[in-house]
C-alpha cells in the first residue's frame, strides 16, 4: 500500500503519527455469474420479498414467476418489479415449470422447510430465506437431499454482503491483520418497528431472528476451529412496549478467539453501531449510525487505510446470495453460503438461545433443535 498523507492526530512524545495509507482493493462486492442467467421463481412475496426483487432487477436476473397463498399480493409484486413473469398462488405449478431453475423461498421459517424439500425434490436449485431451519438434522437431511438431486442449496445470509461486513471479512481472509484474538461487535438502533408485525410474537427476536447475522459473521472469520461455549443473556428494557426483550448480550469463547456481541435494540436516539476485529498484525474497525453508514478503518503496520466503500445492505446483500449461487451452479461447486456451511452459524444461534434460557453456558452443536420461538 502507497502513503498517501500523513495523520494529523495527537500521538505520544516522541514518535511519529501514523500515515495514511491507500486501501487495499479487495472483493466485497456481489459477483454474478459469467453466462448463466436461469429462470428463478419466488416464492412469498411478503414485505422482505421487495428487496429481492429490488436487487434481482438491478442485477439483471430474470424473474419469471412469483407464488404466494395471498394471489393479489403476487400479482403485485409481479406488476412491481417483473410484469411479464407468471403470478400465482400454485406453488407445485411453478415447480412443474420448465423455465424455473432457481426457487428462492422467502417464507417465514415455520413453513418453509417443506417447500424447500418439494423444490429440491423437483430438481431446482434453491435459495432459503433466513434463518434457514430450527432443526440443525433438518437442515443437514435438506442438505444431503440437495446432494443426491445433484442440485445446490444456498442460504440468504445476505449481511454477508453487506459491505462493511464484506470488506472486514476479506480483510481477515486476505491475512491483513494476522491472527484473530478478538471480534467484538456493538449494535444500538430501535427494533420497535415490529409492533403489530408477526415477528413481534418471536420469543427470542433478537438472538434469533436479529443477532444470527452477526453469528453467520463471526463464522465467516473464524474458519480454522469452532465455538467451545456461548454465553447469553436477554432482558426487556425499562420502556419498550413491545413483548419480546429486546436487550440481549453474547460472549463466545473459541480456542484462542474471543468474541462479544451486544444489542440494544431499544436505543431510540444516538443509534450506533460499531464492530472491531483484532489480529496478531493489526486491526480492523468499522462504525456508524447504522449498517448501512459505516466507516471502515484498517490499522497495521504499514499505516491507517480507510476504505470508501460502495453500496448498502439493502439490497445489495440479496444481489450477493443470490449472485454467489449462480455462481457456484455456473462453476459446479457448493456456494460460499451454502446449507452446509449455514449450518454452524446456526448452531452458534441455537446455542444461545439456549444458553439464555438456562442462564448457563451451552456448547454450541449440542442443542439440535429449537422450541417454537413463540412468545
Amino acid at each position: 500500500m502507497a502513503q498517501a498523507r500523513t495523520r494529523k492526530a495527537t500521538t505520544p512524545p516522541g514518535k511519529s503519527p501514523p500515515a495514511f495509507v491507500d486501501a487495499p482493493p479487495l472483493p466485497y462486492q456481489p459477483r454474478d455469474p459469467q453466462r448463466y442467467r436461469p429462470g428463478i421463481a419466488l416464492v412469498g412475496c411478503g414485505g422482505i420479498s421487495s428487496w429481492h426483487l429490488t436487487a434481482y432487477r438491478a442485477a439483471g436476473y430474470p424473474v419469471v414467476a412469483l407464488c404466494d397463498v395471498d394471489a393479489a399480493r403476487a400479482a403485485e409484486r409481479r406488476d412491481e418489479f417483473y410484469p411479464d413473469a407468471v403470478a400465482t398462488d400454485d406453488f407445485k405449478t411453478v415447480l412443474t415449470r420448465d423455465d424455473v431453475e432457481v426457487v428462492d423461498v422467502a417464507t417465514h421459517t415455520e413453513v418453509r422447510p417443506p417447500l424447500v424439500e418439494a423444490a429440491l425434490r423437483a430438481g431446482k436449485h434453491v435459495l432459503s430465506q433466513k434463518p434457514f431451519v430450527v432443526d440443525l438434522d433438518e437442515g443437514q437431511r435438506l442438505a444431503d437431499l440437495a446432494d443426491r438431486k445433484g442440485v445446490r442449496l444456498a442460504v440468504n445470509q445476505n449481511a454477508r454482503w453487506a459491505p462493511h461486513f464484506s470488506y472486514l471479512r476479506e480483510a481477515v481472509h486476505h491475512g491483513l491483520v494476522g491472527r484473530v484474538g478478538g471480534v467484538h461487535c456493538d449494535v444500538h438502533w430501535d427494533h420497535s418497528w415490529v409492533r403489530g408485525t408477526p415477528f413481534e410474537s418471536i420469543r427470542h427476536l433478537i438472538l434469533f431472528d436479529f443477532a444470527i447475522h452477526w453469528f453467520d459473521f463471526l463464522t465467516t472469520l473464524i474458519r480454522d476451529a469452532p465455538a467451545r461455549r456461548v454465553y447469553a443473556s436477554t432482558t426487556r428494557s425499562a420502556t419498550q412496549t413491545v413483548t419480546p426483550a429486546l436487550l440481549a448480550q453474547v460472549a463466545i469463547e473459541y480456542p484462542s478467539t474471543q468474541a462479544t456481541l451486544i444489542f440494544d435494540g431499544h436505543t431510540p436516539i444516538g443509534r450506533v453501531d460499531r464492530t472491531f476485529i483484532a489480529g496478531s498484525a493489526g486491526t480492523i474497525a468499522s462504525a456508524g449510525e447504522n449498517q448501512d453508514n459505516q466507516q471502515v478503518e484498517l490499522t497495521t503496520a504499514t499505516g491507517i487505510a480507510r476504505p470508501k466503500l460502495s453500496g448498502a445492505w439493502f439490497p445489495v446483500g440479496f444481489h450477493g446470495t443470490m449472485g454467489e449461487l449462480l455462481r457456484a451452479i455456473e462453476e459446479h461447486r457448493e456456494p460460499s453460503n451454502s446449507a452446509c456451511n449455514n449450518l454452524a452459524s446456526l448452531a452458534l444461534t441455537f446455542a444461545a438461545v439456549a444458553s439464555a434460557e438456562r442462564g448457563e453456558p451451552v456448547v454450541p452443536g449440542s442443542v439440535r433443535k429449537l422450541s417454537p420461538c413463540k412468545t
